[in-house]
């Protein structure tokens, strides 16, 4: 047995942030926080800074210079595991952009067999499309676009068993509310996104069975005095919502402002391309080229894709710019999105003699493995 100590951090547990502790590990699971060296322990000292759960991530499209959607195979999502391992990321849904029925297929099979073989960090799937609104598409490829079919909806809710977590984005104007409804029965998270729908759509997909929406703000119908689209039912609505928090996709005080009007399930997504964790300027999306410039990921008409963004850089947005305290930044990182992962009971946050999977944020942000 090997008992390590670790001192001289905060410890972050998922839900509390302890300003003086010591992490104990067991053998690598989660042994307790301390007030003291437990007698006979390893004691390795850091320099302050936060330990933690590891990341996790809802929403990654790609990283260490390869995209899902390019080549949705094994050896793909290794290295994007890889990638967003060395990033602080242990939990996080392979995402397919809009695709052929084939690509998805192909998909929904890498995401079974490395679930199979326990590749470390592949959660599930996420599905971002293709059942979507072409007026509210952003960097999806609008001929890719279309509405759910029966062949879809069963493809879907089999995939469920396979994958373990299986997140689904699609608009209201793209899927019928039985549809959403078999899908939420299947096991399925049901996400709304890139869609134009009204304030009512909204809040009939999320009665039918909807509980979560996608890069809230970004690609869907605005907060309006008079008409509250989607936007508005999010706020309003007992659902949860994936953040881009890059300073870019939305502004800091529209942040403030979502965050007070929904006190929780608010969590934090990468969005993350190839470029994570890798120094390529560009990259091919569905035969376009992104481009990597000034800390964005544009189309070339300038159109935003996805991000350039890692989850300890959108902790540090939320802490420095948008102002929230670091505990609660931190479970948006970590335990809320957690929490919506059905097949990862513990995800996100440390649980006794589970795992650890712990990671060590420096006060610089830059992200060390324990």
């Amino acid at each position: 047995m090997t008992l390590i100590a670790h001192t001289g951090a905060a410890v972050f547990d998922g839900a509390r942030l302890w300003g003086f502790g010591t992490l104990v590990l067991r053998d690598g699971r989660f042994a307790g926080v301390t007030g003291a060296v437990p007698e006979g322990a390893e004691v390795r000292v850091w320099q302050g800074g936060t330990l933690l759960p590891g990341f996790v991530d809802l929403q990654v499209n790609g990283g260490g210079g390869v995209m899902f959607n390019h080549a949705p195979t094994l050896a793909t999502l290794a290295v994007m595991a890889k990638a967003h391992g060395r990033l602080g990321t242990r939990a996080f849904l392979a995402t397919l952009i809009s695709d052929t029925p084939d690509v998805t297929r192909a998909a929904i099979d890498a995401v079974a067999q490395a679930r199979a073989q326990g590749m470390t960090g592949i959660a599930g799937l996420h599905l971002e499309g293709p059942h979507l609104s072409l007026a509210r598409k952003g960097a999806h490829d609008g001929a890719l676009i279309r509405p759910m079919g029966d062949g879809d909806l069963a493809l879907l809710c089999a995939a469920v068993a396979r994958v373990g977590n299986l997140m689904v984005t699609l608009a209201p104007e793209a899927a019928r509310a039985a549809q959403i409804a078999r899908l939420r029965d299947a096991g399925a998270i049901v996400s709304l996104g890139h869609s134009d729908c009204t304030f009512d759509a909204a809040c009939a997909a999320m009665t039918a069975g909807a509980t979560c929406v996608t890069h809230l703000f970004n690609a869907m119908s605005g907060l309006n005095s008079r008409a509250p689209g989607l936007v508005g039912a999010a706020l309003d609505r007992p659902v949860s919502a994936g953040l881009i928090a890059d300073g870019i996709h939305v502004h800091p005080a529209t942040i403030r402002a979502a965050l007070r009007a929904k006190p929780a399930g608010v969590f934090l997504v990468s969005d993350a391309m190839a470029t994570a964790g890798s120094n390529i300027d560009s990259f091919m999306l569905n035969g376009r080229q992104v481009l990597r410039r000034d800390g964005r990921l544009t189309l070339a008409d300038g159109t935003l894709a996805g991000a350039d963004l890692t989850l300890a850089r959108a902790v540090g947005v939320m802490v420095e710019q948008v102002g929230v305290p670091l505990v609660r930044a931190l479970a948006m990182a970590t335990s809320v999105p957690g929490a919506l992962l059905r097949d990862t009971p513990c995800a996100g946050r440390f649980t006794l003699d589970v795992s650890a999977n712990a990671i060590h944020l420096a006060r610089d942000g830059t992200i060390t493995a324990v």
